[in-house]
């Protein structure tokens, strides 16, 4: 016998020394003796129980949850029944019991030639091996196994019946005794080179393998066989026991184990293709198929010469994109980048709202975790600098400052220097209107009050709710603006965040260039809310997102009532007149507002649906 350890045992051959070593070491053997010398030597040595010793001790430690078939493939046709049982539900001394069966059969001597049937010439190619099988059967068996055992697409027990003049369950029961028939011939001494070559096969084909390789692993393989007409592979296929045809790929194994696997080694983020390559191959995948492998799995891509992972979402795509490139890029480099179908308008919606990136340039976003000054807008960079100089700053020195750092003219910071919001200090420099000298700022006031604020209402507890009519891009999970009167009410400020907890996940206020609300698709999940409906939200002083949900208003209903329902209020009115001063309490008018005064006030407001209904 002239084959190894490791030629019989795949997983030896996937398996890194550094494992293998401190486990299968032997003093009377050589170093690395499992592929340095033939099995039946390293058994003469030490015995055929110690080396089954060491290789059931390797399987348990490193392989305990594969078949046994799969880390000795010659169990399958000695013991099938136990090869499909694994190491971890066997225990070490039944897996070295199994082991040891299958060296000693192995390594029997030969016996002394003795009156019978001459010996099966060991130089016979094995296309001619297997054609002796099913040279032995009659036609009707031999159509049985072209057309069902071993074609492309099987025949049917009712089409074999049919063509043979017998009943389904003739054709079944002579395919049972088939099958038995080719299990008791693997068993004899006449297919063991066949054997050794799928066991050969197994570990050439690895893990997971292009069935096209199967065909092209030798030569014979596409050697037609003369008794059935068909390519040897495809009976050979039948032989690799264990190996699932998932697509156009062979797995050893469950291939969608085999798929979480591979998912599961890139959980931290980007890798770069050649780690990659080295990672998946520990999982048993050969080297030259491990990118084609990794590009078969969902939620994976390589990207940039790195392999990422690509879940659904849009947010973590363009966390990818950007973890790779490992610079800031523009919205619509990273929709370049995605290469799908999503909108612009989504992607920056999505760079604004979620936390995990960060504006760093006018135009270009980054990953929070890399640091650096947040880009704010001209207005809000121009503040900074001052903040950062004590209070006020030169122009010029402004100006040098953001050309230099950011895609800037020195025109806008200019105009922006000038404009509302700054003002000249005595000795011509500038500062932040309505600061002291020192610097301190005064409480953030917006041009409009939440009462002046679209969409805005305040409810009979003094809390002011904001109206979200919800739409596609709701539903999807972009983000959304807020009107700046009621983030402020809401206590922020340009610049800063607010997060709002929910039972479904927290939801990110943002301020940068105006205020961001994060996505609410989970809420409007929780409601199963369609576009046209409404959403009533305001933030508690715990912080948790308070909401109210209303369906869009039924046909057919009056239009003051239309209009009530826009601003939260359902119940029945019993004229207009009532409706009139609901509407005006909830924008923050007094009882006594006349018809007028409310229409004005909306209008201000900005909210034209509302006085449409009420024929204004």
């Amino acid at each position: 016998m002239n084959l190894s350890l490791s030629d019989l045992t795949p997983p030896l051959r996937w398996t890194s020394p550094g494992q293998i070593a401190p486990i299968v070491e032997e003093p009377q053997l050589p170093e690395a003796w499992w592929q340095a010398i033939p099995l039946d030597r390293a058994c003469a040595i030490v015995g055929t129980q110690t080396v089954a010793g060491r290789l059931a001790d390797l399987a348990v430690a490193c392989w305990g949850h594969l078949p046994l078939g799969d880390i000795l493939p010659l169990l399958r046709f000695s013991d099938p029944a136990e090869s499909e049982r694994t190491p971890e539900t066997l225990g070490k001394d039944v897996v070295q019991k199994l082991f040891t069966g299958v060296f000693e059969r192995l390594l029997e001597p030969t016996q002394e030639a003795v009156p019978g049937p001459a010996p099966v010439r060991s130089d016979k190619p094995l296309p001619e091996v297997v054609d002796t099988l099913f040279a032995a059967l009659d036609d009707r068996q031999r159509a049985i196994a072209r057309d069902r055992l071993y074609a492309a697409q099987r025949a049917t027990l009712d089409e074999l019946a049919q063509r043979f003049s017998v009943t389904r369950e003739r054709i079944r029961q002579i395919e049972r005794d088939l099958r038995d028939h080719i299990e008791a011939w693997l068993g004899g001494q006449e297919a063991a080179g066949l054997v050794t070559h799928v066991s050969w096969l197994r570990g050439r084909l690895g893990s997971a393998v292009p069935a096209e390789d199967l065909q092209a692993a030798v030569p014979w393989h596409a050697t037609e066989l003369r008794t059935l007409g068909i390519p040897v592979w495809r009976f050979v296929r039948t032989l690799l026991t264990g190996y699932e045809q998932a697509g156009e790929w062979l797995v050893a194994g469950g291939a969608d184990e085999l798929r979480e696997k591979t998912r599961q080694l890139f959980t931290d983020g980007p890798r770069p293709l050649g780690e990659a390559v080295a990672m998946v191959t520990q999982l048993g995948v050969r080297e030259d198929v491990a990118e084609r492998w990794i590009l078969a799995v969902p939620q994976l891509r390589v990207l940039g010469h790195h392999v990422v992972p690509w879940p659904r979402s849009i947010n973590e795509k363009a966390e990818a994109v950007l973890a790779v490139a490992g610079t800031p890029l523009s919205p619509e480099e990273i929709q370049e980048r995605i290469g799908e179908d999503y909108s612009l308008v989504g992607i920056r919606n999505q760079l604004t709202a979620d936390e995990r990136f960060r504006r760093l340039d006018r135009n270009k976003y980054g990953l929070t975790r890399w640091g650096g000054d947040e880009y704010l807008g001209i207005r809000e960079m121009i503040a900074r600098e001052i903040e950062r100089a004590g209070g006020e700053a030169s122009v010029s020195t402004i100006v040098a400052n953001l050309t230099n750092r950011y895609e800037v003219s020195e025109s806008s910071v200019r105009a922006y220097s000038g404009g509302p919001g700054f003002e000249r200090t005595q000795r011509g420099w500038i500062r932040v209107a309505g600061t002291a000298p020192g610097g301190e700022a005064e409480p953030y006031q917006p041009r409009r009050d939440v009462s002046e604020t679209r969409r805005s209402f305040r409810s009979r507890d003094g809390r002011w709710w904001h109206r979200v009519d919800v739409n596609a891009e709701h539903l999807r999970g972009s983000g959304s603006p807020l009107p700046t009167g009621f983030a402020a009410y809401l206590g922020m400020a340009p610049g800063g965040s607010l997060t709002a907890s929910t039972p479904s996940g927290d939801v990110v206020i943002s301020w940068h260039n105006q205020p961001t609300m994060g996505s609410i698709r989970n809420v409007l999940a929780d409601y199963k809310a369609s576009e046209g409906d409404h959403v009533f939200l305001t933030v508690s002083d715990g912080g948790e997102l308070l909401t109210r949900y209303l369906p869009a208003a039924q046909a057919g209903m009056p239009s003051v009532n239309r209009a009530l329902h826009l601003i939260g209020y359902t119940a029945p009115v019993s004229s207009e007149l009532e409706g009139l001063r609901l509407i005006g309490a909830r924008i923050g008018l007094p009882d006594t507002a006349t018809r007028e005064e409310v229409l004005a006030r909306l209008r201000e407001r900005g909210d034209r649906d509302i006085v449409v209904l009420l024929g204004g």
